[in-house]
């Protein structure tokens, strides 16, 4: 005999209070198609260190381009909004920001150097972070970049990045450097090449690049050198690789130092005295840079005074004021004891000449440190 329909309804009633009452176990629990791919995100991790700049300012409105940040009473922004404010980065890379400072780069210290150095080879030493963008006023971009190049201990790419004109200018070129610098930091064909910087879709070794106009946003170029490559629609384009030491290959340790050896420069003008040289050895340079003329000429009087500070234990290097060519050792220079610059400026033999004083006080010695770096 067939079971009646309400016993049938009852049944299936039963069966169903039964299964929902059944507790959840992990089996239950949705899992994804066999087919279905679980996306992750696998893009380079870049860190961002801010130290200000005009990359960081304001001006008062949007012609005001050499008029700006706190000479003008506007506050510098802070890094989370550099990064906010460029949201196309976040293509290139994972991005984490920390600020470091925030002032104008006419205003660092030495004492600033040291803490970035330190904090770039800490961040660098954390297999997570494939690269650092450092964000920088032009005034000593090129120096801090060298200073880097020379004290930083991994082949990581870091990059570093500032602007000509504030964000609030018309036609503000910071926020295009700054895409082009995290993707070249997040690019892997940028390990070895040692601190770069990236402006104006040029890529320029620390050891050739330098400032060479005012206002300019095409300001930084390598006279000697020539650029190390291109960023074109964000990508690098390497055409030359730095021959210099730097970072992983440099002798240069600064993890213990609390300041470095005072370094003076010397500007030689026609009629130059040795005035100002007796000067810096009586307020304790223990070495000075010759900004001279032509291939590091100099007056008789400036010659008489540097020669005096040789004598009395001063390191002195002997540059030139022009800006490109090279200082290459002469009898004139060697017999007084002096040290030539070969192609670096009086700004980067200053930041050489520092480092160096602190392996060794023996010109010959200096004198390699200048050849090879």
């Amino acid at each position: 005999m067939k079971p009646s329909r309400p016993l049938i309804i009852a049944a299936i009633t039963v069966a169903l209070s039964s299964f929902i009452a059944m507790p959840v176990t992990a089996a239950d629990s949705p899992v994804p198609a066999k087919n279905e791919t679980v996306v992750k995100n696998e893009l380079p991790n870049v860190a961002i260190l801010a130290t200000g700049g005009t990359i960081a300012s304001k001006g008062a409105g949007a012609l005001s381009l050499t008029d700006y940040g706190v000479g003008a009473g506007k506050k510098p922004v802070g890094v989370q909004q550099l990064i906010d404010a460029v949201p196309e980065i976040q293509k290139f890379a994972n991005i984490s920001g920390e600020q470091v400072f925030n002032i104008g780069s006419s205003k660092l210290s030495i004492t600033d150097w040291l803490k970035l150095a330190k904090r770039v080879n800490e961040l660098l030493k954390d297999p997570k972070v494939d690269g650092i963008v450092i964000t920088h006023g032009t005034d000593t971009l090129e120096e801090t970049a060298y200073f880097l190049n020379l004290v930083t201990k991994s082949n990581k790419p870091v990059v570093l990045v500032a602007s000509m004109r504030p964000a609030t200018a018309l036609s503000a070129d910071g926020p295009l450097n700054l895409v082009n610098a995290v993707a070249l930091a997040a690019d892997k064909s940028a390990k070895d090449k040692g601190v770069m910087v990236v402006m104006n879709d040029q890529i320029s070794s620390a050891f050739g690049v330098t400032k060479t106009n005012s206002t300019n946003v095409a300001t930084f170029k390598c006279p000697d050198t020539g650029y190390l490559g291109y960023m074109q629609n964000n990508v690098p384009y390497f055409v030359s690789i730095p021959a210099k030491k730097h970072t992983v290959n440099s002798e240069f340790d600064v993890s213990a130092l609390q300041d470095l050896p005072r370094v003076d420069v010397n500007y030689v003008v026609l009629g130059s005295d040795g005035k100002l040289v007796d000067a810096m050895v009586a307020n304790g340079a223990k070495g000075i840079v010759n900004a001279g003329v032509g291939h590091a000429n100099m007056p008789n009087d400036v010659n008489k005074s540097l020669a005096s500070a040789v004598k009395q234990g001063v390191a002195v290097v002997a540059a030139s004021r022009v800006g490109s060519g090279l200082i290459t050792p002469l009898g004139k220079f060697t017999k007084e004891g002096y040290v030539t610059a070969m192609m670096h400026n009086p700004q980067k033999a200053r930041i050489l000449l520092m480092l160096a004083l602190t392996k060794t006080q023996d010109p010959k010695e200096i004198q390699r440190i200048f050849n090879e770096y």
